[in-house]
This record gives structure tokens, sequence and C-alpha cells, in this order.
């Protein structure tokens, strides 16, 4: 195959459209929309894997696309009813079947490619400055199974040239892809309805949700095998002019499945796993951050410290003695797991995302005397009690002389209900004697560590709880 003949065969096929679609089609989900996937420390521009993640995960709806326009361009000889002249040419099927399969492997491979090369570009000139290999396999393996996708859907349509056969293996792929891939992602661990196994011959993720995940290898070695398989499969399909031919040709394709099914893991434990280099703690003195994190340490760092000296002042030998990222997978709506010994500092807090200066101590003393059991975040929407709780403490800490609000109030009547009684809590925490206040605050700090499901807020103006 030389380069004029492929030149030729990109501009009059309808290659260049499958890599222009999962391009184009992908940023415009990207930029024009203002989803999930902007937001956090999981976004996809925060991190090198979460980047790969997200491309990825749009493969649920690229693949069985990309699959029905491979069958198009497949049906081309049939529809010119060329078939029979180009049988009876002395250049080998294989050769002939190379240069369409080549042209989509390689539109297909640039347009993905320029998708991630456009996220990497974001991640580079980020806050992130943790780069990390294991992205590549994710982006490689999701290159792969466009290129096999849209080979096998070539070769099916050469095998079975009816113009029924394009739309009829979109809906099949995507139906499939459906019904492998439907999760429950609220848990720990993304959780499906198929087995585990038979799952992850999808080729697409679910939704990123915890940065410190990634795939596993077993994963992307499962999954390379059937993806060559599908791909060997399609192309000798393509090639192929005789019946045996076509069904020796469905060989390569089981072959790869039961290959893939033997490696694949079993349990999502085995899948979906913490990535330890972007776990491990980067620690200045007692605060600590993770790896992949650790551009945040500069501005947490003396913010934290000065929070620590805040806390013992206000709890004594009761206080946290240090601020430590919280790396623990928790499921969406749980309760966490807190510790009395560390203020735990979540970057996808509403406290703590794009929080610098003084409102970073403010949100550090907050989580130290009040933490909250439940997430506030742009996933889960804990109690707004706790938010009205951490302001009350924060601002008795910091010694300011009226309630500061850890966030803009809202103007519902839910809010301004609780607002009230935040003010009426402030109120009468500041009419007691200092150590009657300190007493008060002490027992809020003990109740909220064990996420006790009293109302701390009655109980911080006296009343029962």
């Amino acid at each position: 195959m030389n380069g004029r003949v492929l030149r030729t065969e990109l501009r009059r096929s309808i290659a260049p459209w499958a890599g222009a679609v999962v391009l184009a089609g992908s940023l415009a989900i990207f930029f024009l929309i203002d989803g999930i996937w902007w937001h956090g420390t999981d976004g996809w521009t925060a991190q090198w894997t979460s980047m790969a993640m997200w491309t990825r995960y749009w493969l649920a709806l690229w693949w069985p696309l990309v699959v029905g326009m491979g069958a198009v361009y497949g049906l081309r000889d049939s529809r010119a009813r060329m078939t029979e002249l180009l049988a009876t040419t002395p250049r080998p099927a294989w050769r002939r079947a190379a240069l369409p399969a080549g042209a989509m492997a390689l539109v297909l491979a640039a347009g993905f490619g320029l998708l991630v090369l456009v996220g990497g570009v974001q991640v580079a000139f980020g806050a992130t400055s943790y780069l990390p290999l294991g992205w590549l396999p994710i982006s490689l393996v999701a290159a792969l199974a466009l290129v096999a996708g849209a080979v096998f859907g070539m070769g099916v349509a050469r095998a079975l040239p009816s113009a029924l056969t394009p739309p009829a293996l979109l809906v099949l792929f995507l139906l499939l892809t459906s019904l492998l891939l439907r999760q429950n992602t609220d848990g720990e661990l993304p959780s499906g309805l198929a087995p585990n196994r038979l799952a992850q011959l999808a080729p697409a993720t679910v939704e990123p949700r915890e940065m410190l995940l990634t795939l596993s290898a077993a994963e992307h070695l499962g999954q390379t095998l059937w993806l060559l398989g599908l791909l060997a499969t399609g192309f000798a399909l393509l090639a192929a002019t005789t019946r045996r031919a076509r069904l020796l040709a469905v060989a390569p394709v089981l072959a790869g499945a039961a290959l893939a099914l033997l490696i694949l893991p079993a349990d999502p434990r085995d899948t979906y796993v913490v990535d330890k280099a972007a776990a491990a703690l980067v620690c200045d003195g007692p605060v600590c951050v993770t790896e992949a994190n650790r551009s945040h340490l500069p501005a947490l760092a003396p913010r934290g410290k000065e929070a620590l000296r805040v806390l013992h002042d206000a709890l004594g030998d009761q206080a946290p003695a240090s601020v430590r990222e919280d790396t623990r997978l928790h499921a969406l709506g749980d309760q966490r797991q807190l510790s009395a010994d560390a203020v735990l500092v979540d970057f996808d807090e509403h406290l703590f995302a794009g929080t610098t200066g003084t409102a970073l101590t403010r949100a550090l003393v907050a989580q130290g005397l009040a933490p909250s059991c439940f997430g506030h975040n742009s996933r889960e929407s804990g109690p707004l009690q706790d938010v009205a709780l951490q302001s009350i403490v924060a601002s008795w800490a910091l010694g300011d002389p009226h309630l500061e609000p850890l966030e803009q109030k809202a103007t519902d009547r839910y809010s301004l209900d609780i607002w009230a009684q935040a003010d009426t809590a402030w109120q009468k925490l500041t009419a007691l004697s200092p150590a009657d206040q300190r007493s008060r605050i002490a027992e809020v700090h003990a109740s909220a560590l064990s996420c006790a499901k009293d109302d701390q807020l009655q109980a911080l103006a006296g009343g029962a709880s």
C-alpha cells in the first residue's frame, strides 16, 4: 500500500468521517456541556488517568457507531457491483482488504489520538504535577477497540452484503454495550448486573468517580486479546472469498473471547484498583497529601499548620495532630470513617475545592472541630445542618464577632430556616462563659466524630439533642 493509493482511498471513502465523528463528537460533548467531567479531582483535565478514563467512557457511544460506519464502508464494492470484477484480478484478496482496513484504522487512531492530545495538553498545563504511565494502556486499548470494531463491521458487511447489515450491527452492539455496562456506580467500586468477566468485553468504562482508581493489568491484557481476536476476524472476513474461508474467519474472535474470559478479573475489586503510586502520601510536617495532589501541598501546608494551632487552642489534648488527604473509597451517600487524630481533607468537597488563603484555614478549622460524616460535593449533597454547624464552630474558634457562613446562603425556605437556627445557636453559644463555650464545643466535636444522629445545632444552643 503506497501513499498515493492511500490518499486516494481517504479522499473518496467514508473512512475520514469515522475519525471525525469520534473526535468532533467527543469534543462537542466535553466543551459544549458543563457536565460532571469538568468538576472535581477526577475531571477529564484534572489528572492523566481520569483524562484517559473519561475519553474511554464515551466508547459506550462511539464503539457501536464506528462498527456501523465500518459496515457501511464494507458495502462499497457490493453497492458498486464490483465484487465479481475485483475477484478476477490477480491481486491477492488480503492486499485488497488491507487498503480500506488500513485507511479506517488510520483515521480512527488519528481521531482518538487527537482527542487524547487535547485532553493531555490541558492536564499538562493544569495544576497536577503527577505523571503516571498507567494512563497509556487505558487509551491504547480504547484506540484498539475503535479500530477492531470498525474492521469487524467491514468484514461482516462484506460477508453479508445487505443494506440492513449496518443498522443491524449498530443496534446489536449498542444493545450489547448497554447491557454489559449497566452497572451500579454508587458503591465503593462499580458493580454490574452481568458477570464481571462478561461485562469487561465491552471496551467502555464506567463514569470515573474516584481519582485514585485505575484499571488493572489483567483487565488490559484480557481486553487486548479479545479485541485482537475481533480485529483478526474482521480482517479475515474482509479478505475471504470462499464460504470455507468465512467460516474459518470466526475462529480468531472465539479464541480471543475464550482467552479473555480466562484472564479478565472475576471480581470488580480486581478490575478497578487503587493506583498505589498516586495514593502514596507526601508530607510537609503534619500536613500530608497524595502524590497525585502534590501540587496542593505548598498552599495547604502553612494553612494546615495554622489550623492545627487553632484546633489545639480550642480542644486541647483532644485536638487532631495532623492534616491528611482522605484516600478511603466510599459509596455515594454512605457515612465516612472519620479520624480523631487527623483532619481529613477531600479536595472534591465544596469546603476545599478551589479554597485558598484564610478561607482554607477556616475550612480546615471547621472540618477539624465538626467533621461531616457525609459528602458535600458535585455528586453528593449532605445535610445543610452540617454546613451551618461548621460555620458556627469555625467562627467561634477564629474569634469572629459575627457568624461567618462557610458558603453563600440560599434563599429557599428550608435554607432560611436552617440559617435562622444557626443564628440562634450562635447567639446562645456566645452568651455563655468561656469555659462553658469550650465545653459545648468539645461535646459537639465528640458527637460529630461518632456520626451521632443528634440535632447538633440544638445541642450547641443548649437544648436537648
